[in-house]
């Protein structure tokens, strides 16, 4: 089977997954790298308006992958009841979570057709961990939007999701919250964005755990 040559659009791609999704697809395939200091493209996820405006002028796009997004680690005791922009979740949720979803609508508008979305979660939506609790929120939420959206996205689009375990190259920084847990080299996640791109299949979480 002769392979097409894709021009895909990677945020995060200055991080230690976003590297390795570039090394596994860059390949085979075209890579623009986007991030809020490094790369192409620079854009915020929590600012819409200028991602919406670097998708645009990105030229044509076949997939959009996010490997970025940060959530708040903290103990359950620390969050109190409180409007968005008070609460310890307001990162995850302008990060991660709607800096996802607004990525992904941005890339429903502008994606060749036939083109793919692939967001990244976590395990600790299934696999919680002490102080984890905005990640686990957070994660549950996007796999849950990935499923729902692909069964709407108009010209044959595709969604999916990627769920990494702990990376082994990023274990120093978060040892203390997944002991017990066995690490996931990098390159082996990246595996997951391959298959979501490359692959056919909508709607699916991908866990490399």
């Amino acid at each position: 089977m002769k392979e097409r040559r894709l021009r895909i659009l990677l945020v995060g791609a200055g991080g230690t997954i976003g590297r390795a999704i570039a090394a596994e697809l860059g390949a085979r395939h075209a890579i623009i790298g986007a991030g809020r200091r490094s790369g192409d493209l620079h854009f915020d996820l929590a600012d819409p308006a200028g991602m919406r405006e670097a998708l645009a002028g990105a030229g044509p796009l076949d997939a959009v992958i996010c490997a970025a997004g940060n959530t708040a680690f903290a103990p359950l005791a620390d969050f109190v009841a409180a409007p968005y922009g008070a609460s310890l979740h307001t990162l995850g949720l302008a990060d991660k979570l709607l800096g996802q979803v607004n990525l992904a609508l941005a890339a429903r508008d502008v994606l060749a057709e036939g083109g793919s979305i692939t967001l990244t979660t976590g395990l600790l939506a299934e696999e919680p961990v002490v102080e984890g609790s905005s990640s686990s929120l957070v994660n549950g939420a996007l796999q849950s939007f990935v499923r729902a959206a692909a069964i709407e996205l108009p010209r044959g689009l595709r969604i999916n999701a990627v769920s990494p375990g702990v990376v082994a190259e990023s274990l120093d920084a978060y040892a203390p919250y997944f002991r017990g847990f066995d690490p996931v080299p990098a390159a082996r996640v990246a595996l997951a964005y391959s298959r979501s791109v490359e692959g056919a299949q909508t709607g699916q979480v991908y866990r490399v755990h």
